[in-house]
């Protein structure tokens, strides 16, 4: 039996390259400050749907919500054996909270319906909440199963998984259609394929293609592109208005480096680091 898989991906900038320019004043990231790239455990969720598809079959579509240079999230999906993708872009939907989000990208999925497999990454890097997921499942009203790291088996309507937690690991099984949360314990992500770049290079939006000045893309090198409006979103319930997150405050904060202690590695090193952390009550 073929499976119809949707995995969430998102365009996040890199944040292992972090500036001070990374926070706009009102609180929201500023994404040109830094490099943009594949959410990290949103890879882990696009490899393991494909490899549910190489095991029992079906279809991986791909879908991202965020600006038009988010379109190369979806190439990368492409390249690596997404079957279809989408993009959702709006103007409408910008600064929109976890809450927002999901209410959009389950507008989305359910555009993109059928499905009996939604995958995601467990958290973003760049807003590490890991709500989003969650969320989704609870406004599609279907069962979701978080850190996942392998899928063992899906007989009918029923998947079995296997959960990685700090506490071990759990095998648990779900009726279809569920949601899972995929972590950096399961497959590791394939390379791409040199056959699909070569097929998919020049896969683009509308936009894209107009900003080139080229004709509107077709059949397979089409990014579909949906607005709010595509996929029957309540404009209330998305961006600002529908965000009830609000930034307080953002602090600043350097860490400055003073001197240090080397402690030798013998007996007498290791004795006196002991007796100098119970001088001062931080053991003992």
């Amino acid at each position: 039996m073929p499976y119809d898989i949707v995995v969430l991906a998102k365009q996040v900038p890199d944040t292992k390259r972090v500036t001070g320019d990374a926070m706009k004043e009102d609180g929201t990231v500023n994404r040109a400050a830094l490099p943009a790239i594949f959410n990290p455990e949103d890879l882990y969720a696009l490899e393991l749907a494909i490899e549910v598809k190489e095991r029992f079959g079906g279809s991986v579509t791909c879908l991202t919500m965020g600006p038009v240079s988010a379109a190369e999230v979806l190439r990368e999906a492409l390249y690596r054996g997404a079957d279809r993708v989408a993009l959702i872009t709006d103007r409408r939907a910008a600064a929109s909270d976890t809450l927002a989000t999901s209410y959009i990208l389950s507008c989305a999925v359910t555009h993109a319906a059928p499905y009996d497999i939604v995958c995601c990454g467990r958290q973003a890097i760049d807003g590490d909440t890991a709500q989003v997921g969650p969320q989704l499942a609870q406004k599609l009203s279907i069962p979701q199963v978080t850190y996942v790291s392998d899928v063992e088996e899906i007989a009918g309507s029923l998947i079995r998984v296997r959960r990685h937690t700090d506490y071990g690991m759990q095998v648990v099984e779900a009726p279809l259609p569920a949601l899972l949360t995929v972590t950096d314990k399961a497959p590791e992500p394939r390379y791409p394929a040199m056959k699909r770049v070569m097929k998919y290079k020049k896969a683009m939006s509308p936009a894209e293609a107009e900003a080139r000045g080229l004709p509107s893309p077709m059949g397979d090198m089409l990014i579909e592109t949906w607005d709010l409006d595509t996929i029957g979103a309540d404009i209330e319930r998305c961006g600002m208005a529908g965000s009830p997150t609000k930034v307080k405050r953002i602090q600043s904060i350097v860490l400055t480096g003073s001197g240090y202690h080397e402690v030798q590695p013998t007996q007498e090193g290791i004795e006196g680091l002991v007796h100098e952390l119970i001088e001062d009550h931080t053991i003992g």
